[in-house]
């Protein structure tokens, strides 16, 4: 699948605002850690894509009914879904300068990723968390996702890589009061 940026300018895939708030106190020093830690960017990407697969829990298999969507309230609370721990991913990538798009998949509900640009091409990367059945890794060689959408149920990639979260995802992640009010609230389709 080709994946297209909806704008051609890198820069915007290097950006901050609201929900990607790289430049808060909370991912700044996280990022700051897992770069301490790491020889280059490569390694950087790797390291934060396990920090937030690894530890930060994806509610719906943990059972947490919080609602988060703005990256730092990601990193300092702990929880979020899929699209939750894209947004801190791609905070904590971008916070060192490492381009990173939003992409989704569509199942019974919208699915969020982030794609991240190495070599002059974007790789999908799927933080969601593993589980039973589910083997998310890091991968610049071949995409190692936590799902692959089938076609014939109506399930499909989309291969748009957003510079900002797409709004009807943002709308119900901020409206929502709770987890299963959430999954009331996120779209089918973008």
């Amino acid at each position: 699948m080709e994946l297209i940026q909806n704008t051609p300018d890198l820069s915007a895939y290097l950006a901050a605002d609201e929900v990607i708030d790289h430049h808060h106190p909370v991912v700044r020093d996280t990022a700051a850690q897992l770069a301490s830690q790491s020889a280059d960017s490569y390694a950087y990407a790797q390291a934060a894509f396990e920090f937030v697969r690894d530890t930060i829990a994806h509610s719906q298999d943990s059972g947490d009914l919080r609602v988060t969507w703005r990256a730092s309230d990601v990193l300092e609370q702990g929880t979020g879904i899929c699209h939750a721990k894209a947004h801190a991913l791609a905070a904590l990538l971008r916070a060192e300068d490492i381009p990173t798009a939003f992409c989704y998949q569509q199942f019974d509900v919208v699915h969020g990723l982030v794609a991240v640009r190495f070599d002059g091409a974007w790789h999908r990367q799927d933080p969601r968390g593993n589980k039973p059945g589910v083997d998310a890794r890091f991968s610049l060689d071949g995409e190692r996702l936590a799902s692959t959408p089938d076609p014939r149920s109506g399930e499909l990639d989309c291969p748009v890589l957003y510079a900002k979260p797409h709004p009807a995802v943002l709308d119900a992640l901020r409206t929502a009061t709770d987890r299963p009010h959430l999954w009331e609230l996120l779209p089918t389709a973008l």
